[in-house]
């Protein structure tokens, strides 16, 4: 029998969630999965853009991330889009619940990776960002970019 692959490998990474929300806090959470969207991933064909947390009847599920359909597959392979149920412990989802609600923040998938050959994802409690946020954060990476241009060039 073959070692277990131990580390940590990132399957994919949800960029366009930074841009669009203020990452307050992060949480790693299981998914649950048939066996040939673990294949499907580990190909590294699922997109995460659209996704979003939700928080129903004391369980946490992902919507709409798009796990392609494994193409050595044939009738195993499930909806791409289908819902997704999450594995948290009970009271990290009743707090996520609670400030969801209260608070109106975001449950966004942020990257989805494996370790230790398990498939987990990282759930990011976030706020939305205004335009103006956005083009503040788009100004302070060009000063960091330009100041970095600058010390490259002086050595």
């Amino acid at each position: 029998m073959p070692p277990k692959a131990t580390g940590v490998k990132v399957a994919a990474q949800n960029r366009k969630a930074f841009h669009d929300y203020f990452v307050l806090e992060r949480f790693e959470a299981g998914i649950e999965l048939s066996g040939t969207e673990v294949k499907s991933i580990r190909v590294g064909t699922l997109n995460l853009k659209d996704a979003y947390c939700i928080v129903k009847d004391g369980e946490i599920f992902v919507r709409a991330m798009h796990i392609s359909p494994y193409e050595k597959g044939n009738i195993f392979n499930r909806d791409p889009v289908r819902l997704r149920r999450l594995l948290m412990h009970k009271r990290e989802i009743m707090k996520l619940s609670e400030k969801t609600q209260k608070e109106g923040f975001a449950l966004i998938p942020l990257s989805v990776y494996f370790r230790d050959s398990r498939v987990k994802l990282e759930i990011g409690l976030c706020q939305g960002k205004k335009l103006h946020d956005k083009r503040e954060t788009e100004a302070a990476r060009g000063a960091v970019r330009e100041m970095e241009r600058a010390i490259k060039e002086r050595k």
